[in-house]
């Protein structure tokens, strides 16, 4: 189908087809209107002269009938005159008395039809349109026919069009209404390349920066504006890749010199320096991890056709940080559900979030204190420590980047519960935080079950 560039020129050709169908059909629709009336008028005008002859008609004692017609009415129905005429007929078709020379009935006598029947007939070039009425006098039945020729219609053109303007004006408003729906449709029909382009741009975010405008439909005084908004993704795009392909380079450069640091630690002679040094060493390999796993969640995507235990993960999780937690003094506990609980994700990503989770419980909660893990088989697992809670304002930052509560404080960068909301968010999951009743905080995450 041939579309405009223009949306202008769309607007223009839709309104000028619209203009051209209502210049068709109205007046089809006016002149169906005016038939009616001039119809309606007609059969009104014919009932009422039948009513009127047949009070000039009187039954005799005898048996006939005398019928006294007035020298103007007369004149009216003279075959001279030749626009109307009249008969009157008995119950069994014999005509009575007639203004025609022939004294044949003008319409054929139909016994059954109603009280008045309204009728068209052609007499050679003429078209005779009347009524034929029933009536009872001195309980006998007759019919009172009269007819015009429709040459003779002008009389009553006055009549009909004041009627006309009676009928049709009701009809005006309606007709506008239409109208102006019309116009609406064809707006709403012109700007759909405009709304599709704002949905498309509703999906575009930093996770989603490959999204671009489609050019399909839309009209050119729209064009350079789409095209510069895709040009600006484009560079947008450009700037997050080189983002992301630094922090994964610098991630993957350090870990190279924190393995040959951490081998050259091994050869000091004093253990207590080798050990504090090993902590540190641990907290930076850590923090690349996390920016390595940061830039891999940029470009990640989950397959909607894998799916992975939750509780084992949950379990392999607790078996890996067991010996950090007990180095620190602490103690880990899995509970809740022991069956398997599958989820749709991807085992390696659900992992990194369950252990940034207990990792991070680890770090807050205090000496001789347990992180508890709890699973339920609706898909729900709970991370539970005994620090100082989350504090209602901090609700809202906790899971943005490089979001630390004490900066001065080593250790971390502020990367895991970032991390943690990013895997959760990619899986279609939940994550909720809230302070337990004898201290501490309650991270609690909702998996969607496969």
């Amino acid at each position: 189908m041939f579309r405009f560039k223009s949306l202008m020129s769309w607007i223009i050709f839709l309104h000028v087809v619209v203009v051209i169908a209502t210049a068709i059909f109205m007046p089809l629709i006016l002149y169906w209107f005016l038939s009616t009336a001039a119809n309606d008028l007609h059969n009104q005008a014919m009932r009422k002269q039948a009513e009127a002859i047949a009070q000039y008609l009187v039954p005799r004692a005898e048996g006939g009938w005398t019928f006294n017609l007035p020298l103007d009415l007369h004149d009216l129905y003279s075959e001279a005159y030749g626009r109307y005429a009249y008969a009157i007929l008995d119950d069994t078709g014999r005509t009575l008395f007639s203004s025609r020379a022939d004294k044949i009935p003008i319409f054929d006598l139909n016994s059954h039809a109603a009280e008045a029947e309204y009728l068209n007939i052609r007499s050679g070039n003429k078209i005779i349109a009347g009524a034929s009425v029933r009536k009872q006098l001195a309980g006998r039945t007759i019919w009172v026919q009269v007819a015009e020729d429709l040459a003779h219609q002008d009389v009553i053109i006055d009549d009909i069009v004041a009627d006309f303007f009676q009928r049709v004006g009701w009809v005006t408003l309606p007709i506008l209404l239409v109208l102006l729906a019309i116009d609406i449709f064809i707006f709403r029909r012109a700007m759909m390349p405009l709304i599709r382009a704002s949905e498309e741009a509703q999906h575009i975010s930093p996770a989603k920066i490959d999204v671009r405008l489609t050019y399909d439909g839309i009209p050119s005084e729209i064009l350079p504006l789409v095209t510069a908004v895709n040009e600006a993704l484009d560079r947008l795009e450009k700037g997050f890749q080189r983002q992301r392909e630094f922090t994964a380079d610098a991630a993957h450069e350090l870990r190279t010199p924190l393995a040959i640091l951490r081998t050259r630690i091994e050869t000091l002679p004093d253990q207590s320096i080798v050990k504090s040094l090993h902590h540190d060493i641990e907290g930076m390999s850590r923090v690349v991890s996390q920016l390595l796993d940061s830039a891999e969640l940029d470009t990640f995507v989950v397959n909607p056709d894998e799916s992975v235990d939750l509780q084992l993960v949950c379990a392999e999780v607790a078996e890996l940080i067991a010996p950090l937690a007990l180095a620190q003094g602490k103690t880990i506990t899995i509970g809740g559900a022991r069956d398997p609980i599958w989820i749709r994700g991807n085992a390696e990503m659900l992992h990194r979030a369950v252990r940034n989770l207990v990792e991070n419980a680890i770090n807050h909660t205090p000496k001789d204190t347990a992180v508890e893990i709890e699973l339920t088989a609706d898909g729900f697992v709970s991370v539970l420590d005994r620090g100082q809670g989350i504090a209602d304002a901090e609700c809202e930052v906790i899971f943005q980047r490089f979001w630390r509560r004490d900066r001065r404080q080593a250790g971390g960068a502020g990367l895991g519960l970032s991390i943690v909301k990013r895997i959760v968010d990619a899986h279609g999951g939940t994550i909720a935080i809230k302070n337990r009743p004898g201290g501490g905080a309650w991270f609690s995450v909702h998996f969607v079950r496969s």
